[in-house]
This record gives C-alpha cells, sequence and structure tokens, in this order.
C-alpha cells in the first residue's frame, strides 16, 4: 500500500474551471515578472487539477526553470539525482520491508491480542488497545498510513463486533495511526534528518516521549468518551493470559529494541538498524512463524518497491522546487517578514505552526517535509528553536495533516478497510483531533518533552 497520497481527489467538472483560472493566473505573474508567485501559482493549479504531487513539484519547477531561463534545462535532473543520493534515505525502503513483512507475517494479530490482554480490562478496552497496539506497531513500520492499512482491519472488525459505534473506532484508530511516524523508527523523520542535515538518531529518540504523550491524551478521550456512551469492560485481567500472548508476542516485541537499542548503543546507524529489522522480520516470518510462503514474499517485495519508487520520486521532485526556493533567497525573504512583525519565540512557533498545519491539508508529508524545511527551519533556528526540536514538530503537524481533507490518506486508507464513505470517516475522527492538537501545543511549546532524552543521550 502506498505511503503517499499520489493526488487530489477532485469532481471533473471542476478542475476545467481551476485549470483555466490557474492558467491564467500563471501567464499574468509570468508576464509580470513575479517569479516566485508564478512558481507558486503553477504547483497549487496542478495539485488542485488532480496531478500527482511528484509531477506537480517537478512540473512547476521545470516550467519556472523554462520560463525565467535562471538557469539549463539539465539543472533539473542533476538536482533531482542529488536529491535522493544520500545513504540516510537507504532507510527507507528497509523500513518499510521491515513493516510490510511484520504485517504479512500476521505479527500484527500477535501484538493484538497482547495489547488486548494488556489494556482490555478497562472501560472502552477496545479503544485503548487501538491506542497501545499502535504504540508497540509504530516501532517496526514508521508510517501512519501502514499502522492504519495493517492493523486499522483488525482493529475496527474487533471493535464492531463487540458493539463499539462504527464512528468511534474508525476515528480511534484513525488518530492513535498517528503515533506510529513519532515514536522511531520513523519514516518522516529520516526525510527531515536528510533536509535538515540533523542527527536522524537524535530525532528518533526526541519522538519517543511526545509519542507516549499523545497515546495518554488519546486514552483520556477514550475515557471519557467511554463513559459518556456506556462502553463496558472488553474483558476481566487475567494474567495467565496476559503471559500466555506476552509469551507468543515476544519475539515480534523484540524488534522495536533492535531498532532503538542498536541506534542508542551505537551498534548501528539508523539505516543500518533499518536492514537489520528486515533480516529479523525475514527471520521471524520465514523460519520462525514459517506464514511468509515465496509468493506472499514477492508480493510484499513488489508493494515496497512501488512505494518507495514512490516516495523517492517526489523527494527527487521537491529537491528542486526546494532549490529554485533558495537559490532565489525566498527562504531569506521569507524569514525576514516573519521576523519583522515579531522576535517572539512562542508566536514564531505558534505562526509556524499554522502553517504547517494548513500546508498539512493540502500535501503529503514527504512533499510538504522537503519544502518546508528550507523555509522553516531558518527561522526557527534564528529564534533558538533546537533543529532536533523543530523536527519532531513538524512531523507531529503533517501527521495530523493525514487526518484532515483533501489529502487525509489515513481516512481514505481506512474508508477503504471499513467500508464506509469518507464523510462518515471524517465525522469519526474529528473528537480525536482535540487530544492531538493539545498533545501539539505542549511538545511545541515544552521542548524538554522532546529534548530531554537527547541531551541525555547524546548530549
Amino acid at each position: 500500500m502506498s505511503a503517499v497520497s499520489p493526488s487530489f481527489r477532485r469532481p471533473q467538472a471542476v478542475a476545467p474551471i481551476i485549470l483555466a483560472t490557474g492558467t491564467a493566473l500563471c501567464v499574468w505573474l509570468a508576464w509580470s515578472g513575479q517569479d516566485m508567485g508564478f512558481l507558486f501559482a503553477c504547483l497549487f493549479t496542478m495539485l488542485l487539477t488532480g496531478i500527482p504531487v511528484a509531477v506537480a513539484l517537478g512540473g512547476s519547477s521545470l516550467l519556472f526553470v523554462y520560463i525565467t531561463g535562471q538557469v539549463p534545462d539539465f539543472v533539473v535532473a542533476h538536482r533531482m539525482i542529488n536529491g535522493v543520493d544520500s545513504f540516510p534515505l537507504l532507510a527507507i525502503p528497509f523500513f518499510i520491508l521491515a513493516g510490510a513483512l511484520m504485517n504479512g507475517a500476521g505479527i500484527t494479530y500477535r501484538l493484538f491480542n497482547f495489547a488486548n490482554a494488556l489494556m482490555g480490562w478497562m472501560r472502552g478496552g477496545l479503544g485503548h488497545v487501538n491506542i497501545g497496539a499502535s504504540i508497540i506497531f509504530s516501532g517496526m513500520s514508521g508510517a501512519a498510513v501502514a499502522d492504519a492499512g495493517g492493523l486499522g482491519m483488525i482493529e475496527i472488525k474487533a471493535m464492531r463486533e463487540r458493539g463499539y459505534d462504527s464512528d468511534f473506532a474508525i476515528g480511534i484508530t484513525a488518530a492513535s495511526s498517528t503515533i506510529g511516524p513519532i515514536i522511531p523508527p520513523s519514516l518522516p523523520m529520516v526525510i527531515y534528518g536528510v533536509m535538515a542535515s540533523a542527527s536522524i538518531g537524535q530525532l528518533f529518540i526526541a519522538g519517543l516521549i511526545p509519542g507516549l504523550l499523545m497515546a495518554a491524551t488519546l486514552m483520556i478521550m477514550v475515557a471519557w468518551i467511554a463513559r459518556r456512551r456506556g462502553y463496558p469492560r472488553d474483558t476481566q485481567f487475567a494474567l495467565g493470559r496476559l503471559g500466555s500472548t506476552f509469551s507468543r508476542a515476544f519475539l515480534s516485541l523484540l524488534t522495536p529494541l533492535i531498532i532503538i537499542g542498536g541506534i542508542i548503543s551505537g551498534a548501528f546507524t539508523p539505516t543500518e538498524a533499518a536492514i537489520a529489522a528486515v533480516v529479523y522480520a525475514l527471520f521471524l516470518g520465514s523460519v520462525i512463524y514459517r506464514t511468509l510462503p515465496p509468493r506472499r514474499l514477492l508480493r510484499i517485495s513488489m508493494e515496497t518497491i512501488e512505494t518507495t519508487a514512490i516516495i523517492l520520486l517526489v523527494v527527487a521532485s521537491a529537491s528542486i522546487f526546494s532549490w529554485i526556493l533558495i537559490s532565489n533567497q525566498f527562504t531569506d525573504y521569507f524569514a525576514t517578514i516573519l521576523t519583522s512583525y515579531t522576535d517572539n519565540q512562542a508566536v514564531i512557533l505558534l505562526l509556524m505552526t499554522l502553517i504547517m498545519l494548513v500546508v498539512g491539508c493540502f500535501m503529503e508529508t514527504v512533499a510538504a517535509i522537503t519544502i518546508l524545511v528550507p523555509v522553516l527551519l531558518p527561522v526557527a533556528t534564528q529564534v533558538g528553536v533546537d533543529p532536533v526540536h523543530f523536527g519532531v514538530i513538524m512531523v507531529l503537524n503533517l501527521m495530523i495533516g493525514l487526518l484532515t481533507p483533501p489529502v487525509g490518506m489515513v481516512l481514505y486508507v481506512l474508508s477503504r478497510v471499513s467500508d464506509v464513505s469518507f464523510e462518515q470517516c471524517m465525522r469519526g475522527t474529528l473528537p480525536f483531533l482535540v487530544p492531538l492538537l493539545i498533545s501539539l501545543l505542549l511538545i511545541t511549546f515544552i521542548p524538554e518533552i522532546s529534548m530531554w532524552l537527547p541531551s541525555l543521550l547524546y548530549r
């Protein structure tokens, strides 16, 4: 399953109107010499007419180069190659493959059963189990869409069978999936680390406590809704059942320990940790559990190749766009404008948070990170925000964007696996945006939540 949304979904009757209006605007901006305005007008016209994100980024950049004549055309291809010529980016296909192998080997069922034995005794138990399973699975996949697609079907089916309302089941499944890219490993943080030249290891560690904070606020919301709607306790706590499910899931639970422990101890880099996770997942699925026949392994490999190709094409296209912004000093211009109004760190962080939330509604995560980092990070560092802390803020902002239209990739995935409309998924998810936004504000304005562990382990 693709980790990115290839395009917007727009009514066919609206696209010609947007295309005509956008084209007229682009022509006028090009004629009047507004180069940056022309670039952004081309980008958003392409996006709003349903053109895939990678094509929109690369196409608008190529049009800009052709119209302005600032550099030769071959520079576009050169920048695309340089954009993906990075050793840390090798972690992306391996983390995707590790998550897919865990999913294909049926390990998600073992994790869900263990989480149920551990947390199902609470009121609204399966809602808490949903969150707990996402915490565990986040240490394997590193992607919200993988969490929603892998665990979502199991969780929603189980909650419906126990009499939970569909809106509650879908809403908590969607919201808990955003924990995945915050708790290490995290694919968005790999992209951010490459773009920001920040330590990916520190970014991984910085996301641990914020991820647990998100889980805590979501559990409070689940408890409140469960009491209000009268949801029962799904099971009695039984130490024997907890022990048996733990023993069946024990080898699976070692995966995040191998990844995180290896990075913290310095045994291997994040990229090497991703490779170790794949080897371990193959060992579990093929040798221990024997649930990965060659045909399934081939299908998983092909899906991983497809997903990786989409992500890297977006990264390559976005690198051209970002290079144009930097070479035309747009980032300096933006920083000057923002700091001319105020130099208060809290106010600037709030403004940038609003920008990221809006961008997250209209652009998928990888493209948003590659565009926003060169624009917003210089401003953040100028007012004293640590790049690692800012990385956690940016990723969380964009994860919330996965739950909001028009992109809302997690909502599209859950709409498919739960067989309900996109609009119903959106309504069910809306209440759970409240705890996520509260977590975002706490993480943004209390940097110690993110920075305590990195400062303890790395500095």
